[in-house]
């Protein structure tokens, strides 16, 4: 049986499904929305409970292995929470960005907010740092991965970040109208 291209959910914890069963992850749910709207593709779930976009350089390479077509990039979460400076982040998702194209695979990327008490300078360079790469290497944008999530409490598991089951299904929502104008140019 030959086997099905890929697209790579590519993150963190929000991707991995902290706290969820593997069945109630967004790449999961993902999955039975493509099968059910007729897309037949292999969904990886590549992400890593903690990481961050430098973890993503370190890692990036094994997960573009195979027939790669599609790569939804969510890093940056914990850069944030960590206070890492937004430039660095922005560097290491611009490479992550770079070696997933170089091998072809069209990247969806998707955006993060930084806490509203983080200040002010560096929310908006975390916000200006997606929108930028998503300008600079023409990729597509999720604006913000947990829009209508974030915030919460009903769609959010008790500490506040990882959404619970019916976040997630919110969050597979958001992703997968950022995804589907990019399958359907690309065929079923």
């Amino acid at each position: 049986m030959k086997s099905l291209p890929k697209i790579v959910a590519f993150g963190d914890s929000l991707t991995a499904g902290l706290g969820l069963a593997q069945a109630a992850s967004y790449p999961s749910l993902l999955k039975k929305k493509l099968d059910a709207d007729g897309f037949s593709y292999e969904v990886v779930n590549a992400g890593v409970s903690g990481d961050t976009s430098a973890g993503g350089v370190r890692r990036i390479d094994w997960a573009l292995e195979g027939d790669v077509k599609f790569v939804i990039l969510e890093l940056g979460a914990n850069d944030i929470l960590r206070g890492q400076p937004a430039d660095q982040m922005k560097k290491n998702l611009a490479a992550i960005i770079e070696r997933a194209k170089a091998r072809g695979a069209t990247v969806l990327l998707a955006g993060m907010e930084a806490p509203t008490n983080s200040g002010i300078e560096y929310r908006k360079a975390v916000h200006d740092s997606f929108v930028d790469l998503a300008k600079e290497y023409n990729v597509a944008l999720i604006p913000f991965f947990l829009d209508g999530v974030a915030g919460i409490d009903s769609l959010n598991q008790r500490d506040g970040i990882h959404p619970n089951e019916d976040g997630t299904k919110m969050v597979t929502d958001t992703v997968y109208r950022s995804l589907r104008p990019l399958l359907e140019k690309g065929g079923r």
